[in-house]
């Protein structure tokens, strides 16, 4: 009897009690590379916010196409890719920098602003253009095609840059340049810090020629050289945040 009634006191007690926790997982670090090898950046990524930078008017007064022809020694019969092209506004610009024989990759990875680029192109008549839509790692460009490529406010803006610069390299021609005209402020500004984007490119292969600020506010200009050999994905290492 006496023992009926402990066994049943004891099993209410241990009903009553409270439950230890299971023991929490721990959090899996956050990857360092991706699918193909390539350095995850240690950086932040501006959102795209719009197909272009600022108002034509301030960049005309500024004369930032202007700046950026004469920076990379763009000339007649040259190829060259307007990378993140958004609405054209370079792109409209350099078409007849190039002329007839040159050619003009217009490439962004929102098909809708370069859409709009295709119609403005041809209600001007620039038949040197070509529409490229490309994706966050790789431009598809074709290879060994491009004498000069620009990037113009959109670098704080690229999701994978060592993916992209690695794939970029494929579509340069020897000694080609690329040149990158960005604000000197943080990413999550809407900028990019120079020694950021030296480390970056040179991480990749690619050769710093010069950067220097430009006229008119519009932030600085930075030219590389094509890389004449890529390491290897799993070879790149990355660079630490500023």
């Amino acid at each position: 009897m006496h023992f009926g009634f402990a066994l049943i006191a004891a099993t209410l007690l241990a009903a009553c009690s409270p439950v230890a926790d299971p023991p929490e997982a721990e959090a899996s670090p956050a990857p360092t590379r991706d699918a193909a090898g390539f350095p995850v950046a240690d950086r932040p990524v501006a959102g795209i916010v719009a197909p272009e930078w600022s108002s034509g008017p301030d960049r005309d007064a500024a004369d930032e196409s202007g700046q950026l022809i004469r920076g990379l020694d763009i000339r007649p019969g040259m190829a060259v890719a307007d990378i993140g092209a958004g609405s054209g506004y370079h792109t409209l610009r350099l078409s007849p920098a190039v002329g007839p024989q040159g050619v003009v990759y217009a490439e962004d990875i929102v098909e809708a602003y370069v859409s709009g680029l295709r119609r403005e192109a041809e209600r001007r008549g620039l038949k040197n253009v070509r529409i490229v839509v490309g994706t966050p790692d790789d431009p598809k460009l074709p290879k060994a095609s491009v004498d000069r490529a620009v990037m113009v406010h959109m670098y704080h803006e690229v999701e994978s840059p060592y993916a992209l610069l690695w794939n970029l390299a494929t579509s340069l021609k020897p000694g080609a340049q690329v040149g990158v005209i960005d604000l000197d402020r943080p990413i999550d500004r809407h900028g990019t810090p120079p020694a950021l984007l030296k480390c970056e490119f040179e991480a990749v292969g690619y050769r710093h020629i010069r950067t220097a600020p430009m006229t008119g506010g519009v932030g600085y200009l930075a030219v590389f050289e094509a890389p004449t050999d890529r390491p290897e994905p799993a070879d790149i290492k990355p660079c630490d945040a500023p």
